[in-house]
């Protein structure tokens, strides 16, 4: 009985994620919009990441400095002087969209010196006698 019902939930969990993956296959590409709207969201978050770090940082020198101010055998730090370093406001500047000219999008990078065809067409006897075997 568990056997059945152990099989039924995995036969219907494979089907979720074969759905899933169809319905996630199809989805049209992001509108240009959308593809910014993105760029700026990935931008705000690695700045995010660096914010979080800098914190975390400055918490571990508070912490050291008071472990040494209290603990007058502690070994002074092997650093210097403090490595952290402030990430600043958020400020993004979107890439510069290039125009289609300059994209090169719709032509090659070269102009063609002969046409793509070189090959001289035969006449129709001699295409006949080449390929028939020679005894």
């Amino acid at each position: 009985m568990t056997m059945t019902l152990l099989a039924r939930k995995t036969l219907v969990a494979l089907c979720a994620t074969c759905v899933c993956t169809l319905a996630a296959a199809k989805l049209p590409p992001p509108s240009p919009e959308a593809a910014a709207k993105a760029a700026e969201a990935g931008a705000k978050a690695a700045w995010a990441g660096k914010v979080d770090a800098y914190k975390l940082c400055m918490s571990q020198d508070r912490v050291a400095a008071h472990y040494r101010k209290s603990n007058p055998t502690a070994k002074p730090a092997t650093a210097a002087a403090s490595t952290c370093t402030d990430p600043g406001p958020f400020a993004y500047t979107p890439p510069s969209a290039k125009p289609l000219e300059a994209a090169g999008a719709h032509s090659p990078p070269g102009t063609a010196s002969s046409p793509p065809n070189t090959q001289v067409p035969q006449a129709p006897g001699a295409a006949a006698s080449a390929s028939a075997p020679k005894s």
